[in-house]
């Protein structure tokens, strides 16, 4: 007998699964701990097998049926719907996004970049992760993207976007798509007003800022990163991570690892008489642990950014 709603939703759990047909090989499967599961039970090739279609209430009765005559469309052209499945489930932008995320680990990109990566196709899965990357259009991205500006994030949604093309481009490269409908968004997305921060590059404005850095009345660690910053020209977490073993006081020279470096490549930075002498009063402060710029809490690991 054909199943109901009103039915399905009256299917209590029991001690064991069990399972209610519908018509043409439709089952809903009733789990002991109350969930309920589509499955299609068909035959491919002489064997028997089982396509899962999805759980009920989110798979309602009318789409478990579209989804099983779906199927049966498909072993009327004679392709297994198990198969075909996987294929589309491969294609997914999740499934694509994660391949890529993969290869860009593979590439040894800084752990920064990898963990920003992460965070923006977080941001792009839960809306069209699920989605076959052939289906996604430049609407459902714009939609995607005005969630994030109307947050007032204008350069995360244009980086967002960015993030989104450039998996797409990936999916391209291995055959699993043929356009990037993220090209559709140029100039759809609200500029973000860019407040240039010029490096100074005259001689007294830089003895102005060293001036200040000597009448600044915080932790005499955070004057000696100030002052190290002036003098290094470095990244920032380029030197809250420094540890003192990458420093030749002798030669005075600070190796930069390749993997805290955004070129991955190792570089050296030579130390001047300054530098040298706000090392070793440093040094004198820090005390024996391996950061210079120890956590307050431990000193087991570097000095965390603030904002």
């Amino acid at each position: 007998m054909a199943l109901s709603d009103s039915v399905c939703r009256s299917l209590k759990p029991r001690n064991i699964t069990y399972k209610k047909s519908d018509a043409g090989g439709l089952q809903l499967w009733i789990q002991p701990r109350g969930s309920k599961q589509w499955r299609l039970a068909y035959r491919y090739c002489g064997k028997q097998k089982s396509l899962s279609i999805g759980s009920y209430p989110t798979v309602s009765l009318a789409d478990a049926r579209i989804a099983r005559d779906d199927a049966k469309k498909l072993l009327s052209k004679g392709q297994d719907p198990s198969v075909v499945k996987r294929s589309t489930t491969a294609n997914t932008f999740h499934a694509i996004g994660e391949e890529y995320l993969g290869q860009q680990q593979a590439n040894e990109r800084a752990s920064a970049t990898i963990v920003k990566l992460k965070w923006f196709l977080g941001q792009a899965y839960p809306v069209i992760g699920g989605k076959p990357v052939t289906e996604i259009t430049p609407p459902e991205i714009l939609a995607l993207l005005r969630t994030v500006e109307r947050r007032k994030h204008y350069e995360t949604a244009r980086r967002l976007r960015s993030v989104i093309g450039r998996v797409f481009r990936y999916a391209i490269a291995t055959g699993r798509a043929e356009a990037d409908p993220t090209q559709a968004l140029r100039g759809a997305l609200i500029t973000p007003v860019v407040k240039h921060r010029a490096a100074i590059t005259d001689s007294k404005a830089f003895g102005g800022l060293l001036r200040a850095i000597d009448g600044f009345q915080g932790q005499p660690t955070t004057t000696a990163a100030l002052k190290l910053s002036a003098f290094l020209l470095c990244r920032p977490g380029e030197l809250r991570a420094a540890v003192w073993s990458e420093f030749d006081l002798s030669a005075a020279v600070w190796t930069i690892p390749a993997a805290r470096m955004k070129m991955r490549r190792p570089h050296k930075v030579p130390l001047s008489l300054q530098v040298l002498s706000i090392l070793a009063d440093l040094k004198d402060r820090a005390g024996p642990g391996e950061y210079l710029f120890p956590s307050i809490r431990t000193a087991n690991r570097s000095c965390r950014k603030t904002h």
